[in-house]
């Protein structure tokens, strides 16, 4: 009897130290609470761009310095289609067989091979000129699916660059180099000869497959107009030196619709801030990722301003004089 005492005495004493024990944990020890957790989750963010050039590398940086701006804690799966479809395709199912959290398309191509991919994963686009056009959105306000993001298109890129062309350039004849098989250089070329015939503008057009046609796209067309029109499309702006060389060398005018085309050898350029535009799309994401809005629910965005830019050496060199009145923002 005094044996079994002993060891129903030994049993209660571990009992009741286990339970101390468990009572006394520090606070550290505590579970986190689930803010706690979410805030310390780390998100996959994969990031699929059509090719290197300025404007779109300035998208991307806009788009990760507002995930930082956020505290988000992500990791990058940072992939580039070198102007490849076919790679574009492959990047797109690398990050659905991940199951990234959300994919980040930089270009049109970009964003309609992980539309094609996916109908689940979280997509935002950024650097897409038609939205709506290219079938990525049922409409900016109310794009559907899985898929928003931000235009580079402002509304009066194209108005205000015929205008300029015709009364401050007084061009007859704008020549224009672009990808036929690039939907982005489609949509604008089709708005551009919709509203040439009101400015009394002939547009002469050549067109590329890549971005070592372009030299010799330009020269083709260079002594048949009296200035260029560079939209922005990633093939030509990606080789947008050559154009600028042809131009300047020739004495042409060239009008570009990207600023980061100026520093690059454009006389002058209507265009948007493309690290603006990405860190718009950046804002997006992280709407997405805290589970404050579906994609299908946040509007997709234009860009919110237009700038005008010259290239005060370019100007010299085609001997073209900067008008006061002009209120352009100078390069030099």
């Amino acid at each position: 009897m005094r044996f079994k005492k002993s060891i129903f005495s030994l049993v209660g004493a571990l009992f009741i130290l286990g339970a101390c024990s468990s009572n006394s944990a520090s606070p550290e020890s505590e579970p986190a609470d689930e803010g706690e957790k979410e805030s310390k989750e780390t998100y996959t963010i994969g990031v699929t761009q059509l090719m290197e050039h300025p404007a779109l590398n300035l998208a991307t940086e806009g788009f990760q310095k507002a995930i930082e701006e956020a505290g988000i804690d992500v990791e990058y799966d940072m992939q580039n289609a070198q102007g490849d479809n076919s790679a574009n395709d492959t990047i797109a199912s690398n990050f659905v067989g991940q199951n990234v959290d959300l994919i980040f398309a930089n270009s049109t191509p970009s964003a309609q091979a992980a539309l094609s991919k996916t109908t689940d994963i979280p997509i935002v686009f950024t650097s897409v000129v038609d939205p709506v056009g290219a079938e990525l959105i049922e409409s900016m306000e109310k794009p559907g699916g899985n898929v928003t993001g931000t235009s580079h298109h402002h509304p009066d890129s194209i108005p205000k660059a015929l205008e300029y062309l015709k009364n401050e350039l007084g061009a007859k004849k704008v020549g224009t180099v672009y990808n036929a098989g690039e939907q982005n250089s489609r949509a604008q070329i089709d708005k551009i000869k919709k509203q040439m015939d009101e400015y009394g503008l002939e547009l002469i057009e050549a067109t590329v497959s890549t971005s070592a046609d372009v030299k010799q796209a330009t020269e083709s067309i260079a002594d048949q107009v009296d200035a260029f029109y560079c939209i922005t499309d990633n093939t030509v702006v990606s080789a947008f030196e050559s154009v600028a060389d042809v131009a300047t060398t020739a004495k042409v005018p060239l009008l570009a619709a990207d600023l980061d085309s100026v520093p690059r050898g454009a006389f002058a350029a209507f265009g948007v801030d493309f690290f603006e535009v990405g860190h718009g799309a950046g804002e997006m994401a992280v709407k997405i990722l805290k589970g404050e809005a579906k994609p299908a629910d946040i509007p997709a965005e234009p860009p919110k301003t237009l700038k005008f830019m010259v290239n005060k050496k370019v100007a010299d060199t085609i001997e073209v004089e900067i008008k006061p009145d002009w209120e352009a923002e100078i390069y030099e």
